[in-house]
């Protein structure tokens, strides 16, 4: 036998019509007028999830034993109205739009993608968001997003791309969610927990559904539609959902976006031990990318202002859109052994584009001199209206004795200061008239996947206290990665060299000229292959819980250039040397509940793990070239929790501590002042210190993350909740790790440390605090507010200032000139100034004729408080000398680049259940 009661959340008044179903069977009943519910017959044995679920209100799933001849009674559930749930439809709706991890500076926000209650983690997914916070200053790498318990975190940078299944909220409620170290049945995971999305059709809740939304954030609408059958008499079920999210402008100038969702889910129970499941997901979205800038920029245009736009034809065009299409196929098979042990084998196939456009200038003409002989001309300089030559900084440095051209400059960037379309084609179009190719042309950066992932999951309750699981994954993985032509803006082609310094970039077709999809620049193949095994025990009694866990995995990359770089002629054609890494996880914890209100818990655990592919290679569009002396990543981590629950409050609070090493990373940017190491070099002649594109290779990275977060709420009436939460971090570089230099002139030049120990990370606001408020009235409308304050904000410091580099001059000595007290000046950290912003939210539910109404709405920065949120400092000035003249102007030339928080926004939210 089988009973209990389900009660009201807030009110604890017993719920009549509570539909409770035992799941993966035919029973299902719905509680009385009591509240209270029974199965009596034909209950399965062994390991059983009863649902409980009602209109209005948010659905739960509790795991229950069946004993033969015993009796389960499990009293007192509650559910909680369903405002909850449209709150997780706008935590997912931020996460698809925000945390893409592009350069727009959404990318720094740690993805939460959570149906956790925590008071701590709805608080960092809902408030703490928008300034980019992390949670325990960590990016997404370090936690796992799962569908159907394959991980569909990239390779390429390791982090989940949340744009692949965007705009299907109404399908991704089901969700398992470990937060830390805590154990997964799917994955060992990583140090920030684990998020499994479950899209089997038999798990969603029957009907039809239909959501409306308008905001000025990312998009201006969203439609989507679902249907769900829910169990079916002849063992099938079936899930469809269709949705479209459009708007020509964002909160930021020109930044469009246009996406569409498609999702389909079928599940045939084949019997009572076999089920299958298949899911199809196509989710084609383009956007709008806006810039970071200058503060000379924002003080002249404003925070909205966006560099990459123009108007043509009286419209308003972006030369930097990201396009996404990347489809998802599974297949996964439920194989039930007995009452306690399963198996779940998945099969999963990825495959399509992900595109990033951007304009080249200066494109190359061939030309034959008086003697015969050929050479390259270029011509053209960088479009932006706010490239650094065109703002009045450049002309108050450079011509101080007549600041009329100063002027003269910022009127310009104050009447127009955006692309001038006109322009470009007009230039390629006289180009033309003189038999010459296209200086100007619009490309797209190209990553074209192919990924199939398989594994299989084992799960064993071997006795009511101790439960096994164990799973094997692999991935295979071929990546294609090109230049292509989208757009000649009027021109007859695009000459195929580097028109920096005529090399060129195939050799084994010199001199082509590219059209409208031909493939310019680079040309590569990334192979990936990912074998791993997990295994994990899990032990439950009345007051102690603990576990252990392990995993190993064998990672190998390797690239397959199919142009060969006139620069790295040896180096960059075929198939370069196959890279293996080898790593390791060993995580234990354990719970100990000291009464039914007091718990302490404690988890610790030690992960080595291979570089993503964006770390292990230090330029793979030119060459093979790998990180010097790299290794796999080593993870330290442990966390202490103290947890109260009483019927009034919820509290948690945790400690942690996080240490990072052997790290990589490599950014790409122009640098002046390296004329020294350039000179070093076999290539160069002594003295030539001109402008270089480097890739700045920063190797044996360690890091120190410490904090502490709480969370708090108190339901101190039946209809008022107060809500409180902290976290207090300290983000720092724990040592000086070695930096090199490359570029297409010189390899791996070692620079010998960058001194940043105890520089803090760039990671969004250490310390962020929040405090508010929820009324929820019985007649199903709500509202809330929240005051959230933000410190401890820093720029993303240039490694390449704090090497040895900085002081020396050409000839390799010191500056005669250099002033050790005014370079500690000159390369203090920049902190930005704390903040508050003030948010509310609120909804209303309806239930007519038996359909269930509910609308919802949040504005967010309330009071339009301007502030940064993230910036970095340009590695343009990269001696002392450089530096010192530019930050010596009231407006330096190559000052830090920043990011700014979006001023008040809204959200609603309109939603319609059959």
């Amino acid at each position: 036998m089988v009973k209990g009661s389900v009660n009201n959340a807030v009110s604890f008044d017993p719920l009549i019509n509570v539909l409770v179903v035992i799941e993966q069977s035919t029973l299902s009943t719905k509680t009385d007028a009591s509240g209270r519910f029974s199965f009596f017959n034909n209950i399965p044995l062994g390991e059983q999830m009863l649902r409980i679920s009602k209109p209005g209100f948010i659905t739960k799933r509790f795991p229950i034993i069946v004993n033969e001849g015993e009796t389960v009674n499990i009293s007192d559930m509650s559910l909680e109205a369903d405002n909850a749930q449209v709150d997780n439809l706008f935590t997912i709706t931020l996460s698809d739009d925000e945390l893409d991890g592009d350069q727009s500076g959404y990318g720094n926000i740690s993805g939460l993608l959570s149906s956790s209650l925590d008071v701590f983690q709805r608080t960092a997914a809902f408030e703490f968001s928008s300034s980019f916070f992390r949670v325990r200053g960590l990016d997404s790498d370090n936690s796992s997003v799962l569908i159907n318990g394959i991980e569909m975190n990239k390779l390429y940078n390791g982090r989940p791309q949340w744009s692949n299944w965007g705009g299907m909220n109404d399908v991704l409620r089901n969700q398992e969610l470990t937060t830390g170290l805590t154990p997964s049945n799917y994955n060992f995971g990583g140090i920030l927990g684990t998020t499994n999305i479950n899209t089997r059709a038999s798990s969603m809740q029957s009907g039809a559904r239909i959501t409306y939304s308008s905001s000025n954030r990312s998009y201006s609408n969203r439609l989507m539609a679902t249907y769900a059958s829910g169990h079916l008499k002849n063992g099938w079920a079936y899930t469809l959902s269709v949705g479209r999210r459009w708007g020509n402008e964002g909160y930021q100038d020109a930044t469009v976006y246009d996406s569409n969702s498609l999702f389909a889910s079928a599940e045939k129970k084949l019997n009572d031990k076999h089920s299958l499941s298949f899911t199809g997901i196509y989710a084609p979205n383009r956007r709008g990318k806006s810039s970071a800038n200058t503060q000379e920029v924002y003080n002249l245009k404003g925070i909205k202002y966006n560099e990459y736009w123009g108007y043509q034809n009286g419209e308003k065009r972006n030369s930097r859109i990201k396009e996404v299409v990347e489809p998802i196929v599974m297949l996964n098979h439920y194989w039930n052994f007995n009452s306690k042990a399963s198996l779940n084998t998945n099969i999963g196939y990825q495959f399509g584009k992900f595109g990033n456009s951007r304009l080249a200038y200066g494109g190359a003409n061939l030309v034959t001199t008086n003697d015969g002989q050929q050479t390259f001309e270029s011509g053209g300089t960088n479009p932006s209206a706010s490239y650094y030559q065109k703002l009045p900084s450049y002309f108050e440095r450079n011509y101080a004795n007549d600041l009329g051209f100063a002027y003269q400059a910022q009127q310009a960037f104050l009447n127009d200061g955006q692309l001038d379309w006109q322009q470009l084609y007009n230039a390629n179009l006289i180009n033309t008239s003189l038999g010459k190719n296209a200086t100007y042309m619009l490309y797209e950066d190209r990553a074209d996947d192919k990924q199939l992932s398989i594994n299989t999951v084992y799960k064993n309750a071997i006795n009511d206290h101790v439960l096994f699981n164990a799973a094997v994954n692999y991935k295979t993985l071929k990546s294609e990665n090109f230049a292509e032509v989208l757009d000649l803006l009027g021109g007859t082609g695009f000459l195929n060299v580097d028109s920096f310094d005529g090399v060129q970039f195939n050799l084994e077709a010199p001199n082509t000229i590219a059209q409208v999809g031909d493939k310019y620049g680079y040309n590569y193949n990334m192979f990936a292959n990912v074998l791993s095994f997990y295994t994990q025990a899990q032990f439950n009694y009345n007051k102690v819980d603990y576990y252990v866990s392990a995993s190993i995995t064998n990672t190998q990359y390797q690239r397959e250039g199919l142009f060969k770089n006139e620069s790295f002629a040896n180096n960059s054609f075929g198939k370069g040397d196959a890279l293996s890494f080898t790593g390791f996880g060993l995580k234990a914890g354990t719970t100990y509940k000291i009464t039914g209100k007091h718990i302490v818990g404690a988890n610790v655990g030690y992960i080595t793990k291979a570089p993503s592919i964006r770390n292990s290679f230090s330029n793979s569009r030119s060459n093979h070239n790998i990180v010097p002396h790299i290794s796999e990543e080593k993870i330290t981590s442990v966390d202490v929790s103290y947890i109260y629950r009483s019927n009034i409050v919820k509290a948690k609070l945790t400690g942690f501590y996080t240490k990072i090493e052997d790290a990589n990373e490599i950014s790409f940017f122009f640098a002046d002042g390296i004329g020294n190491v350039i000179a070093e070099t076999a290539t160069q002649q002594s003295g030539n210190d001109q402008t270089e594109f480097i890739q700045e290779i920063l190797q044996g990275i360690n890091k120190n993350h410490v904090g502490a977060e709480l969370g708090v709420e108190a339901q101190v009436t039946p209809t008022i909740k107060l809500k409180g939460a902290a976290a207090y971090g300290q983000y720092t570089y724990a040592n000086n790790p070695d930096l090199y230099l490359s570029s297409d002139r010189f390899e791996n030049v070692y620079l010998g440390k960058s001194y940043l120990k105890d520089y803090r990370l760039a990671v969004g606001p250490h310390q962020a605090y929040s405090v508010g408020f929820e009324y929820r009235d019985p007649d199903y409308w709500w509202f809330g507010a929240t005051t959230n304050f933000f410190d401890k904000t820093y720029v993303d410091i240039s490694p390449l200032t704090r090497t040895n580099n900085f002081y020396k001059d050409i000839d390799g000595f010191p500056f005669l000139d250099y002033d050790e007290t005014l370079a500690k000046t000159l390369l203090k950290q920049e902190q930005f100034n704390n903040y508050i912003t003030v948010n509310l939210v609120g909804g209303k539910s309806w239930l007519v004729k038996g359909h269930y109404i509910s609308f919802f709405a949040s504005i967010n920065n309330l009071f339009d408080k301007v502030y940064k949120t993230g910036g970095f400092e340009q590695g343009r000035n990269a001696n002392y000398r450089q530096l010192r003249d530019d930050k010596a102007l009231n407006k330096p030339v190559f000052g830090a680049k920043y990011w700014y928080g979006r001023g008040a926004t809204y959200f609603l939210n309109l939603n319609v259940r059959f």
